[in-house]
């Protein structure tokens, strides 16, 4: 089926496949984003992908907009990935042993990222972001971190905090499980406000181990930081000896090859990395200055371990991504592509009389239902959310997968064509007329 007549009746197997999953997993899925929550409806159950394409099980093609949230840069199925996969499992699929695909993954993110001169390997965003934060408490000795409303660094119990009532004021618990204890060394700031900043330090700078953040948001939507943040997140940490951790597990080499710490001129200590590192396969990491990173057992005392860590079909899918994102790097079309699909949507937006912002860093988008600028969380979450589940679901209906969630960025992939940016606009200019 093209991309332009999807049949919004011709879902029925999937509406069939969640009523079971919904009977044997919780909400149907294993991960809550996958659930269409803030849109409504059932999910689609996916068959296979190719390219930019994503293909259900009633046999439905998409334009993939999703990526698997972010991992495939080079699109699906890209030959040189599978190619490597295809060796690899020829070999074998787990060992709980070193193998030299570890060290070759360890040497391409070394060599890619200036301020990492170390790196573990983990099995996940959260596993990478769990550990450096670990870490950072065991190499300074105190107990605060602070975050940034509106940034996701996974579900530690820890990161699963709101914000309290002044910007240095302790966060409290926002999920149930997630105890007291586990939230009040978290202080939950503004993200951009560097006027946050300077009040949790000035009240806790002594008791700060670290400041993580995403160097450009994409959990709350497309959020980039500003000049005036950037320099105070490096200037205070430094000040105070409180380390920075950038997670780039989203934005690591989607913005730029060195991330968008290269980009925005952050100056972490460590880096948490994922998503395309791996290749569209599980996989973490996290790196830093040596001086740091040797204090990780077994060279010092920082306890980390993982049965499943480098393993070598996420280790293989990973040096061939890197290995084709620096032989061949497709930076320059995905802005040219972005760029396009950006002005697209803006164009659609405003045909439709629709109040919008378009937020774009490389090739990350969202297009917020909000007239903006959005800067931070409190701007993100006055966006109107059921215009969006119309436009989303009008865009489905039309052959074009986007995030389910306004409050998700959207990805571009070296596969896609003009052919497919300009199908979506498109379907966006019929799918705004709807939404209004």
């Amino acid at each position: 089926m093209s991309a332009s007549n999807v049949d919004s009746t011709a879902r029925a197997r999937s509406i069939a496949a969640f009523e079971r999953a919904q009977r044997l997993m919780p909400g149907g899925v294993n991960s809550p984003a996958r659930a269409f929550g803030a849109v409504g409806g059932t999910p689609l159950f996916i068959d296979r992908a190719d390219g930019a394409y994503l293909f259900d099980i009633d046999g439905n093609r998409y334009i993939d907009y999703i990526g698997s949230w972010g991992p495939m840069i080079l699109g699906h199925r890209h030959p040189e990935v599978i190619a490597a996969l295809e060796r690899a499992i020829a070999h074998g699929t787990s060992y709980g042993a070193p193998t030299e695909a570890e060290s070759e993954l360890a040497e391409r993110i070394i060599d890619a990222v200036p301020s990492v001169e170390m790196v573990r390997l983990v099995s996940s965003g959260t596993e990478a972001t769990m550990s450096a934060i670990r870490l950072a408490r065991g190499c300074t000795g105190r107990d605060l971190l602070v975050k940034f409303a509106g940034n996701y660094h996974g579900h530690v119990d820890s990161l699963l905090v709101a914000a309290g009532s002044s910007a240095a004021t302790l966060g409290a618990p926002n999920s149930p499980g997630v105890t007291v204890g586990a939230s009040r060394d978290t202080l939950v700031l503004q993200y951009n406000s560097s006027e946050d900043l300077e009040q949790a330090f000035a009240q806790h700078g002594d008791k700060i181990a670290a400041v993580i953040l995403e160097p450009v948001v994409g959990n709350m939507g497309v959020v980039a930081p500003t000049r005036e943040f950037v320099s105070a997140v490096n200037r205070l940490t430094k000040r105070y000896d409180a380390l920075l951790i950038c997670d780039e597990v989203m934005t690591g080499f989607r913005l730029a090859f060195g991330g968008a710490q290269s980009v925005f001129g952050f100056e972490p200590d460590l880096t948490t990395l994922g998503k395309i590192v791996g290749g569209g396969l599980p996989v973490g990491a996290y790196g830093g200055r040596a001086e740091l990173m040797k204090q990780v057992l077994p060279s010092g005392k920082v306890f980390q371990a993982g049965t499943l860590s480098g393993n070598p079909l996420a280790t293989a899918a990973g040096n061939a991504t890197l290995r084709v994102l620096k032989e061949q790097p497709p930076y320059d079309w995905l802005e040219f592509l972005s760029a396009r699909l950006a002005n697209g949507l803006k164009h659609a937006a405003e045909k439709a009389g629709a109040p919008h912002s378009i937020a774009r860093v490389g090739s990350m988008l969202t297009l917020f239902f909000h007239p903006g600028p959005i800067h931070s969380w409190r701007e993100a979450s006055q966006c109107d959310t059921a215009r969006f589940a119309r436009y989303f679901w009008a865009l489905m209906e039309r052959g074009v997968y986007m995030p389910c969630s306004q409050f998700e960025a959207l990805f571009v992939s070296a596969a896609h064509t003009e052919a497919d940016i300009d199908a979506t606009i498109a379907a966006a200019e019929e799918a705004m007329r709807l939404a209004s």
